[in-house]
């Protein structure tokens, strides 16, 4: 069984802007490259494809698009990230099955990782992209992707896209 999540892909003039605003990437971090930029709704480890998508296509039908933007950057313990803000994220996630995870759910993209014993690795990107807020943009789809380990770091794949309301 693949290690399923659901997520809302950042367009491409986005991903571009916030590569720009990052610019040169180090600094002892593993960057995230680009092509896997994204935002996380719900995780669901390893499931069953077919069962997922049905689950997903009942909880997410009539739901409307959301407004959505990137800012500044802040730290999970190893994880630099960007903030993602919309009114209506929230209960988006909630339905797409945040609301399982023990933990609140935080919209967030992640930049990169770096060792949780060295929280001072990432404050220079902290401070670097402070003031970084991304266009507004309506997430008018949630993906269903699916994560294979590579050599290289996970694949994802969009396995199946769901259109909310108002697209």
């Amino acid at each position: 069984m693949p290690v399923l999540f659901s997520a809302l892909l950042p367009p491409d003039d986005v991903v571009e802007a916030v590569a720009e605003a990052v610019g040169e990437r180090g600094g002892g971090l593993r960057w995230e490259p680009p092509e896997r930029w994204h935002v996380t709704l719900a995780y669901y480890g390893q499931d069953d494809l077919a069962t997922r998508t049905a689950w997903l296509e009942q909880r997410l039908a009539g739901r409307s698009a959301v407004g959505v933007r990137l800012e500044k950057a802040a730290t999970f313990p190893g994880v630099l990230w960007l903030t993602v803000a919309g009114t209506e994220l929230t209960p988006l996630a909630h339905a797409a099955g945040a609301d399982a995870e023990a933990r609140p759910y935080a919209a967030h993209l992640t930049l990169a990782r770096f060792p949780r014993e060295d929280p001072g690795r990432a404050a220079r990107w902290t401070r670097k992209l402070a003031g970084f807020t991304s266009r507004r943009w309506q997430a008018t789809e949630v993906a269903l992707m699916t994560s294979e380990r590579e050599s290289r770091g996970p694949r994802y794949r969009v396995a199946r896209v769901f259109e909310l309301d108002g697209a």
